[in-house]
């Protein structure tokens, strides 16, 4: 077996693939990321169905799920031996005749995704005396995403610490300037590692009532009360925002829809506590938009609120 580079999850990823199609042939091999219903294809070594990097599939729908259950085996020459694998729907989706697959997982043990090949040809039987091969590859690169994975977290909280110098004067949170470098660098992260995220804008009503009626302390005095009202929703990890003028934003890294839900919630009840009017719109990031297209996304949601 050659060397597998070491320097980065994607970079090796791509490596051990096209190993493995050097080795063994098969139409496609993967690496996945599973994210509640998701199947997201992270990296693919495509040779004839299709599926580039980025490709959602549903995870109850796959043989890796059937496979992660204890339902199939880890390497199937002939998926018409395996119940489970000739009921599972996405043998409807792509042709599907033999099928090897192992666990990617994080470093409390919790699935990340998996490693796995299909092609449409059974395969020789012999093929199931590789699986310990397979197998060291997956233990190899679960090992390389967990230290990465754990350096993605103190970054996070370098870049956190270097927002000072890109704070809104008024409000100290992020200014458009921080917002939009998190929104570049968390989109990168979202691409490799198939991370969820979500995007909040908010946006105040009736601020230039209140500074035309009370004058503009009033009106300054309304916008750091949002301010406090958003710190006081959002979680340690996320970015708060000030936008511009009377807008701003949350960005929720790793946050799956429930949780977005759960922050738009947290928010709407935090602004009313601190009697602050505002329209809210909320989009999860998809893999085909990224955070920019949740980003407008929510930007529209917010405006069909503000004047429905």
């Amino acid at each position: 077996m050659p060397p597998i580079p070491s320097h980065d999850f994607e970079t090796a990823s791509r490596a051990v693939l096209a190993f493995l199609h050097q080795r063994f042939g098969f139409g496609l091999w993967m690496v996945t990321r599973t994210e509640g219903h998701d199947w997201i294809v992270l990296q693919a070594e495509d040779h004839g169905y299709g599926v580039p990097p980025g490709t959602v599939f549903r995870w109850a729908d796959s043989f890796c799920s059937e496979m992660v259950r204890g339902n199939g085996p880890r390497i199937a020459p002939n998926v018409q031996c395996v119940p489970a694998y000739l009921a599972a729907p996405i043998g409807q989706q792509v042709p599907i005749q033999a099928y090897v697959g192992v666990p990617l997982t994080q470093a409390d043990g919790s699935l990340f995704g998996t490693l796995c090949g299909i092609d449409p040809a059974p395969q020789p039987a012999a093929l199931v005396q590789e699986q310990s091969l397979i197998e060291l590859l997956g233990d190899l690169l679960s090992g390389l995403l967990q230290a990465e994975l754990r350096q993605v977290q103190e970054a996070r909280r370098s870049e956190r610490l270097a927002l000072e110098a890109n704070t809104d004067g008024q409000t100290q949170l992020a200014n458009r300037r921080a917002w939009d470098a998190h929104l570049a660098r968390e989109e990168e992260r979202c691409r490799r590692y198939g991370h969820p995220a979500a995007v909040l804008v908010i946006d105040l009503n009736g601020l230039k009532q209140v500074n035309d009626r009370d004058g503009h302390a009033a009106g300054d005095a309304l916008i750091e009360q949002t301010a406090r009202a958003l710190r006081q929703a959002a979680r340690e990890s996320d970015i708060v925002a000030r936008l511009g003028g009377d807008e701003f934003g949350i960005l929720a890294v790793e946050c799956d829809p429930a949780g977005a839900q759960a922050l738009l919630e947290r928010t709407r009840k935090a602004l009313v506590e601190h009697l602050v009017q505002a329209s809210i719109g909320l989009a999860v990031r998809a893999p085909g938009s990224g955070l920019q297209g949740a980003w407008k996304s929510a930007d529209q949601q917010m405006y069909a609120e503000k004047n429905p």
